[in-house]
């Protein structure tokens, strides 16, 4: 009896996990067809380094519900791509009153272009090490008269918000250079983990988005999937059974699969899983034949029947609130039902 409950709790995992892994793969191609990562951290650092547009408009959305609202970022906060190499000597920062340009951006980029590779005309860069962010900010301050003080000094006649947090650093460190740039590592550090809550807190939507949009598409009913893994057990169990029972089991057998020959129908349910009937039932099904090529079709009628029944709801909630904990809480589920060990 046992064995019943551990086919069935691994059979509802495998397809949880399944299912999640393709919201997360689709989660994965939105996320790098719209390049969210890399504008998620430039449009930080445009905010930080050099304000708000002339609209006095914030480059990085703050609330989730503006996040949705301007994707896929209507503005693009990036770069553009420069495939020539970093100036030996970062430059002084222009003295302008215009908070519209973007000179730190622009020199900040230069300063990490080493590692970038063009993505439609734009930079690809998506994560820059605190200390290497740090190590800029050392070479920006070293290109302007008076080091350190004198960037400081030029961040505030441009009114860069980033010349609060610097000169909070600068009088901290006791204008220490070392300590400064361990304080600027140290504080860029605490910023990425911050702009990755945001981008965190965006991303559970969009699954939760995508999560649903799977459950309809595949009409994949969590009840109706679990009833049919414990039939499939007892169609196993009797066919053991008929197998040492005699011509009289295999009568019952014959009635029971309503063919001319229940060997056929033995050997189909036995060889389709469960879980390739269940997705069946999608708008678009697939199906491969012993030989020949794969068949697609479309089963919009069907589909759309199953999907306005309400008897398949509470299991289409079961199933959405399933791909809601994610892959890695079914694969970790998964490995501690098989006793799976990973490597470390």
């Amino acid at each position: 009896m046992l064995s019943v409950y551990v086919d069935l709790a691994l059979g509802l995992v495998v397809s949880f996990l399944l299912l999640s892994l393709l919201v997360s793969g689709l989660n994965e191609a939105f996320v790098r067809l719209l390049a969210i990562r890399s504008k998620f951290l430039w449009a930080y650092l445009r905010d930080t380094l050099d304000g708000s547009d002339a609209q006095g408009r914030a480059w990085l959305p703050g609330r989730i519900r503006d996040v949705f609202a301007v994707l896929p970022f209507r503005r693009d906060p990036r770069p553009r791509h420069s495939d020539q190499p970093a100036p030996a000597e970062p430059g002084e920062l222009p003295g302008r009153e215009n908070p519209a340009e973007d000179a730190l951006v622009t020199r900040l980029y230069q300063r990490v272009q080493e590692i970038d590779h063009p993505k439609k005309g734009r930079t690809s860069i998506a994560n820059i090490p605190p200390g290497r962010f740090a190590v800029a900010v050392m070479e920006l301050a070293a290109g302007e008269p008076g080091g350190v003080e004198g960037l400081l000094e030029k961040l505030k006649a441009m009114r860069s918000p980033l010349y609060g947090h610097l000169n909070g650093l600068w009088e901290t460190a006791q204008r220490d250079l070392d300590r400064f740039r361990q304080g600027v590592e140290t504080w860029f550090d605490g910023e990425m983990q911050r702009l990755s809550m945001l981008y965190k807190r965006y991303v559970k939507w969009v699954l939760a988005a995508l999560g649903l949009a799977v459950t309809l598409l595949f009409t994949m009913d969590g009840l109706e999937y679990a009833k049919t893994l414990l039939r499939d057990h007892a169609f196993r169990a009797s066919v053991t059974a008929v197998a040492g029972s005699g011509p009289d089991a295999y009568e019952e057998l014959r009635a029971r699969c309503q063919q001319s020959d229940p060997m056929a129908c033995v050997t189909d349910t036995l060889s389709q899983p469960a879980l390739v009937r269940m997705l069946d039932n999608a708008l678009v099904s697939i199906a491969i034949p012993p030989e020949g090529d794969p068949a697609f079709h479309w089963n919009g009628g069907q589909w759309w029947d199953r999907l306005t029944t309400p008897s398949h709801w509470p299991g289409y909630l079961m199933t959405y609130v399933a791909l809601l904990f994610g892959a890695p809480f079914w694969w970790d589920l998964l490995r501690r039902i098989t006793g799976l060990r990973g490597r470390g």
